[in-house]
C-alpha cells in the first residue's frame, strides 16, 4: 500500500465496544527507513489513548496496543516476504482471565508466545468500530505517518463478536496448505466491514452489507497476487552484500548502487516447468549496464553481474553481452537502453532458455543442462545492475507499480505481461509450480 491508506469514521455506536475481531491476508514488502512500524489497523483519540495492530519493521514481530499502554508483542518474526500470512486478532474483554481477553492467530495457529503481555483491563471498551475516531487502514492517524508497505487482502472487522481463525480460515486437503474462506459465515454487527480490494476504481467498498464503505487516500495499485496464487518478486532478505542497492514498489524495482553490482533473485525458485518473465530497463545509461537472467539456488554471493560473479547462471547485460557460468560465451546479442523490456523463457524440462527484445527473440536458444547438472538446486529468476533502474514483471502485470501496456494473456491463467507469453509457457507463481512441478 506504500503511501496510501484508508479511512473511515462511522456514523453509530458500536454493537459492542467490548467484543470483537479483525482478520486479514496480508503479504509484506521492503521496510522504509524512518518508519518504525507497518501500521495495520489503528484508531483511537490521541496517540495515548489508541488501538492498533502494526508490524513491528525493525523485527517483524506483531504488536497490538490497546489503551495506548497496554502492549502485547509476539516472539514470532514476521518477515517472510515471499508469502501472505493470515492474521486473526479477537478480543473480548469481558473475559476474567486477562490472556483471553485478546487472542492472536497467524495461519490458523494461535500464538501463545511473547516479548511483552499486557492486555486491556476487564470489561473495557476497544476503540475499534468507536464513531468518535477515524479509522485508518494501513497508516497511523497519530504519528508521522506509519504506512503499511505490502499488500491486503481479505480485511474482515466484526463488530460485537469474537470469532476464532478457523471462522475465517481452513487447511486445504490436498495441499494442507492454510488457505482463506472466502464467504465467512459471520454476524458483522453495525461497524462492521468487508473490504476484498476487488473494485480497482473503488478500494474502499464493504462487502459485508453494511455500507460501511472508506476512503482511499492516494493512489492504490490492485494486484493479482493473492493468498491463493503468490507472485514471485525481488527477495530483499537475499541482498545481504554491502552496497546491494535499493528494492521498492512491492520489491519489483531494483535501483542498482552507482558504484556496486548487484545481482538480485526473485523469492521463488524452481526445479521443473516452464516459465516466462519480464524485465524492463527504466533508467539505463550508455555507461552504466544492467541485466537478467537465471541464477541457481545455491549461489550466496551476488555481488556482481548475474551470470558472471554468480559462477552457476545465465545472464544477459545491456550491452549485448551473454554470460554463462561466470564466462563471456557472446558479445552479439542485441544491446538494450531506457524503456526496453527484456523477456526471459526458461523451460527446466528441456533445460533451454530464450531471452527476448521487445517481444522478438534475441539470440539463440540457450543450452543449460550443464549447468543444472553442476548445480542441482532449484533456479531463481532476477535481475542486475551498476546506476541503473529495472523492474521485474512476473506475471502480476506490473513493473513495479506501472501496469503494462498491453497486457497479454489477462485471462488464461499463465499471467498479465507485456507481450505475447510463448506457447505452455507460464508466470513464476505458485499456482503454476504446483500445476507444472506436482502434476
Amino acid at each position: 500500500m506504500a503511501s496510501t491508506y484508508l479511512t473511515k469514521t462511522f456514523s453509530s455506536s458500536p454493537t459492542n465496544a467490548k467484543k470483537g475481531t479483525v482478520s486479514l491476508w496480508f503479504k509484506l514488502a521492503e521496510a522504509v527507513s524512518g518508519n518504525t512500524y507497518h501500521r495495520i489497523f489503528a484508531t483511537g483519540a490521541d496517540s495515548s489513548n489508541r488501538t492498533d495492530i502494526n508490524i513491528n519493521a525493525s523485527n517483524g514481530r506483531l504488536v497490538f496496543t490497546a489503551g495506548g499502554t497496554n502492549t502485547t508483542e509476539t516472539n514470532r518474526l514476521l518477515r517472510d516476504q515471499s508469502a501472505f500470512y493470515h492474521l486473526v486478532i479477537s478480543y473480548d474483554t469481558t473475559q476474567a482471565t486477562a490472556s483471553d481477553r485478546v487472542k492472536f492467530y497467524i495461519n490458523g495457529v494461535q500464538e501463545t508466545s511473547f516479548l511483552t503481555e499486557a492486555y486491556p483491563s476487564q470489561n473495557a471498551d476497544l476503540d475499534f468500530g468507536n464513531n468518535s475516531y477515524a479509522h485508518h487502514i494501513g497508516n497511523s492517524p497519530h504519528f508521522t505517518p506509519r504506512f503499511f508497505h505490502g499488500i491486503m487482502s481479505h480485511f474482515h472487522y466484526i463488530d460485537g463478536t469474537a470469532y476464532d481463525s478457523d471462522t475465517f480460515g481452513e487447511t486445504d486437503a490436498l495441499t494442507g496448505i492454510w488457505k482463506p474462506k472466502t464467504a465467512p459465515s459471520v454476524t458483522y454487527g453495525t461497524n462492521g466491514f468487508f473490504l476484498k480490494f476487488e473494485n480497482s476504481g473503488a478500494f474502499g467498498t464493504d462487502s459485508s452489507g453494511n455500507a460501511n464503505n472508506f476512503t482511499v487516500n492516494g493512489t492504490m495499485t490492485q494486484t493479482i497476487d493473492t493468498p491463493s496464487n503468490v507472485f514471485a518478486t525481488l527477495n530483499p532478505l537475499q541482498m545481504v552484500q554491502t552496497n546491494a542497492g535499493t528494492l521498492s514498489e512491492g520489491n519489483l524495482k531494483l535501483v542498482g548502487n552507482a558504484s556496486s553490482w548487484t545481482t538480485q533473485i526473485s523469492t521463488l525458485a524452481v526445479s521443473s516447468g516452464k516459465y516466462y518473465a519480464e524485465c524492463k530497463a527504466i533508467s539505463l545509461g550508455d555507461v552504466d549496464w544492467g541485466g537478467v537472467g537465471i541464477v541457481s539456488a545455491n549461489q550466496h554471493s551476488l555481488a556482481g553481474l548475474i551470470g558472471q560473479a554468480t559462477t552457476i547462471g545465465v545472464g544477459y547485460h545491456s550491452p549485448g553481452n551473454l554470460y554463462e557460468n561466470n564466462n563471456l560465451t557472446s558479445s552479439y546479442f542485441p544491446s538494450f537502453t531506457t524503456g526496453d523490456i527484456i523477456g526471459i523463457a526458461l523451460d527446466l524440462d528441456n533445460e533451454t532458455l530464450q531471452f527476448y527484445k521487445n517481444g522478438s527473440t534475441a539470440g539463440s536458444q540457450i543450452d543449460i543442462s550443464s549447468m543444472i547438472t553442476t548445480s542441482n538446486y532449484p533456479v531463481h529468476i532476477g535481475c542486475c545492475g551498476i546506476n541503473s533502474t529495472l523492474a521485474m514483471n512476473y506475471g502480476n502485470g506490473y513493473f513495479g507499480t506501472t501496469a503494462v501496456s498491453s497486457a497479454q494473456n489477462p485471462d488464461d491463467g499463465i499471467g498479465i505481461f507485456e507481450y505475447a507469453v510463448p506457447t505452455g509457457y507460464k508466470a513464476l507463481c505458485t499456482k503454476s509450480i504446483n500445476a507444472q512441478e506436482y502434476d
